[in-house]
């Protein structure tokens, strides 16, 4: 397969097999085995390097910073820049510059004893959309909305791609959702459309876990609490640089619930393209680096199916957009 594709990297135009180049190789179709999540190719095209990832090894709760290989057996250290990857973005480091430096860096095996955390930790905001999948409205008899539906989720929500997900006691309609989810990089306030991605450093696989009795009848049909109890927010497994996905509006999406699919989509199914989602957003409200936009899930959530289905301790939840790779998360007893 050929690319004729040209991407911008620290202001030089470059191709797609020179950016091949600078951040690694293409892996197989088969995909590879990380730590209890499996990144499946949906084509021998998807780009996986450049990934950043926070991690921790063994019983040490320090956080590292580095960038996950593209067979995911290895993770090159980004120490030297930190250990947090929302103060790396601050600095604005030359991405072109650092791949030039990824073969040199100290490297370790990705063995049983590392595990991937949620790639931001403590982002100032996380602001989700609902109702922005047709399919997800059509589920719901609803007509699509003519603006966006703009709700939060407390920093406290997030997980890692192998974390675990509460079963809070206080809820019985525990709900899943895919998502993309978008990381701002830099400070954007009163971002015209058309320069809003120059504000996106990268893409990362979510799921929005929702305890619906909460949501919509619990808290007067306010989403704060049904959205927000703690794990409700698995992240990763990395952000994927934007220079890797040629197109985040073209990305199949699905979720399976102890392997039996239950979502399936394309994010070409966005009502309100992340361009639009961003301009609107920070005409009133600034955001800053590492803050995480949930960009909305497609149909086949529990609580719409017949009859609805809702989680409980023992469920496996396995989210997966293309290029992006996979989130496992089991649901676990609330003690």
């Amino acid at each position: 397969m050929s690319f004729s594709l040209v991407r911008k990297i620290s202001g030089q135009s470059q191709t797609w097999r020179q950016i091949q180049g600078h951040f690694g190789k293409i892996i197989g179709s088969e995909g590879v085995q990380t730590k209890g999540f499996f990144v499946r190719n949906f084509s021998l095209s998807s780009p996986v390097t450049m990934r950043f990832v926070q991690y921790s090894k063994g019983a040490d709760e320090k956080t590292h910073l580095g960038i996950l290989s593209a067979d995911g057996k290895t993770i090159s250290s980004l120490s030297t820049y930190g250990n947090d990857m929302i103060e790396f973005m601050k600095k604005e480091v030359d991405l072109g510059e650092l791949s030039k430096k990824i073969s040199s860096l100290p490297s370790e095996a990705v063995t049983k004893d590392v595990t991937l955390q949620a790639p931001v930790s403590n982002p100032e905001k996380i602001v989700c959309i609902g109702l922005n999948y047709r399919g997800h409205c059509e589920e719901q008899n609803l007509t699509p909305p003519v603006r966006p539906m703009f709700f939060s989720k407390f920093a406290s929500t997030l997980v890692g791609p192998t974390g675990s997900v509460i079963a809070h006691e206080i809820s019985t309609q525990i709900d899943w959702e895919v998502e993309l989810a978008v990381v701002i990089g830099k400070t954007a306030k009163k971002v015209p459309r058309e320069k809003a991605y120059d504000y996106v450093f990268g893409y990362c696989v979510a799921q929005d876990i929702s305890a619906r009795d909460w949501q919509k009848v619990l808290n007067n049909k306010q989403f704060l609490i049904g959205k927000s109890m703690d794990t409700f927010c698995p992240l990763g497994p990395a952000i994927v640089h934007k220079s890797l996905i040629p197109d985040p509006h073209n990305l199949k999406i699905c979720c399976s619930i102890n392997g039996v699919q239950k979502q399936s989509g394309n994010t070409n199914e966005l009502i309100f393209r992340i361009d639009d989602i961003i301009n609107r957003l920070t005409q009133s409200i600034t955001l800053r680096p590492g803050d995480v936009i949930l960009t909305g899930t497609p149909g086949g959530v529990g609580m719409f199916r017949n009859p609805p289905e809702y989680l409980k301790p023992g469920d496996v939840i396995e989210s997966e957009i293309e290029s992006l790779g996979k989130l496992t998360n089991t649901v676990i007893k609330d003690d």
